[in-house]
């Protein structure tokens, strides 16, 4: 039987003073083979993390079927109020785990990246300036990648394909941009054009690049109401990231961005020598922030967006076509057919 009145009944949830919210799923099932230096990578990339970070910044971890180590880890972290929420399940698979860590709360930006990021200084200044600078921003990364251009990117380039503000532009870091490619193993990723040159988009002095990956990413909140879907039949990878963190930005009508210079570094599952090195020179984030940045209400209608992705897209990234678009917006000929 239920006597009396619980206290709780009927009272609003009280303002938790956190903006921006970092989600992290987590799977180490154990510490060797492949996994053998992912202890010691979760650790960097979580320390990189508080040190970077500003005072309302809230830490969701979700582990995904971790080995013991791991948890007892976490729940430490959670125990000393250095993370503010983990959720401990079994292997339900990545994207899963990443919308059990965006259910119950209520943030202006989430940040959802995998365990093995090392962030660097200023990563959330310089992803508020491009959601600031770029109304219609709707994901940030702070690791430009050159050759994102084309992915689901045919809103920014039908917008501005007559501005001069969509140029091509010098790289900033093309050593950042490629120990990414040296990251997945994959070397040759990037070309000597792709290193030299990327898409960009100006703004009030602000330059960002046009398009970005998923392994990190600052969405709008807005991003995932409304889901069309809660579950992934994928452990990792298949059409989970795709469906759930990449197709949302461009067909509610939002812009894919990342910054122009690099602000996190992905270190693989090989633990290397400058990586403790890297994160031991970070300096303390103490810059104190009162308020959320203030993102501009987007308008958007289904059919243009349709259009933009599905028909534009289509005309505009056939062989011929795409390569005048490039040598229009700044490559040579040679640049053109290499890129």
């Amino acid at each position: 039987m239920r006597i009396g009145f619980n206290p709780q009944k009927d009272k609003e949830q009280e303002p938790s003073g956190f903006f921006h919210q970092v989600v992290i799923p987590v799977y180490i099932p154990s510490q060797d083979g492949y996994f053998k230096d992912g202890f010691d990578i979760l650790k960097l990339c979580l320390n990189s993390l508080f040190k970077t970070c500003h005072d309302k910044t809230y830490f969701t971890v979700v582990n995904n079927g971790s080995c013991d180590a791991v948890k007892i880890y976490l729940d430490e972290l959670f125990n000393m109020k250095n993370v503010h929420e983990v959720i401990h399940t079994s292997n339900i698979g990545k994207l899963n785990a990443v919308l059990k860590g965006l259910a119950g709360n209520q943030f202006t930006l989430i940040t959802i990246t995998d365990a093995d990021v090392l962030f660097l200084n200023n990563w959330q200044e310089e992803a508020y300036a491009v959601f600031e600078a770029f109304p219609k921003a709707g994901s940030v990364s702070p690791c430009p990648n050159s050759k994102a251009l084309k992915y689901y990117t045919a809103n920014i380039l039908l917008e501005k394909v007559v501005s001069e503000s969509l140029r091509f532009s010098n790289v900033k870091n093309p050593k950042a941009m490629q120990s990414f490619a040296d990251s997945i193993g994959n070397f040759k990723l990037f070309n000597i054009y792709n290193l030299k040159k990327y898409l960009t988009v100006t703004n009030n002095g602000i330059e960002a690049v046009v398009g970005g990956g998923h392994f990190v990413m600052t969405y709008r909140s807005a991003i995932f109401h409304k889901l069309s879907q809660l579950y992934s039949n994928f452990k990792l990878g298949g059409e989970s990231e795709r469906e759930f963190l990449d197709k949302p930005v461009s067909f509610k009508g939002y812009w894919r961005l990342s910054t122009a210079d690099n602000y996190a570094y992905h270190m693989g599952n090989t633990l290397e020598d400058w990586m403790p090195k890297q994160v031991e020179n970070l300096k303390e984030n103490n810059f104190v922030h009162d308020k959320a940045p203030q993102l501009a209400k987007v308008k958007s209608y289904t059919i243009v967006n349709w259009f933009r992705i599905k028909v534009f897209s289509k005309i505009l990234f056939r062989k011929s076509i795409w390569r005048l678009f490039l040598r229009y917006k700044g490559l040579t000929k040679e640049e053109a057919t290499a890129y």
